[in-house]
């Protein structure tokens, strides 16, 4: 099924891990509200279709780890609002087209993974 709605209305939590589940259809755009999460890890998981511009809300996040996800389509140029992440994991991921050139203004990144994308 879908992610529940409660889970992305939890606007304090730090962590999210989602490793290896069975959670199928788009990331809801309601991620974006999640704006104390740290970490979000949505390593092996069933999401589909682009990944929603109000991630570039998340400006708390240090790690984005998207590795082995079904996610299509390009970046959103939003990423690159998030200037305190520190990684960004998107090897073997199915992203299209060019990386944003915002990602030019996230200086605080340091680790960034694209093999198998």
């Amino acid at each position: 099924g879908s992610l529940p709605s409660e889970i992305v209305s939890m606007a304090s939590l730090a962590s999210l891990e989602l490793r290896d589940t069975f959670f199928t259809g788009s990331l809801p755009s309601e991620i974006g509200l999640m704006t104390g999460l740290r970490w979000l890890y949505l390593v092996g998981t069933s999401f589909t279709g682009s990944l929603p511009s109000e991630i570039g809300s998340m400006t708390s996040l240090f790690s984005l780890e998207l590795r082995d996800t079904f996610f299509t389509g390009s970046l959103p140029s939003e990423i690159g609002l998030m200037a305190g992440l520190d990684q960004l994991y998107l090897d073997g991921t199915s992203f299209t087209g060019s990386l944003p050139s915002e990602i030019g203004s996230m200086t605080s990144l340091f680790s960034l993974e694209l093999r198998d994308t």
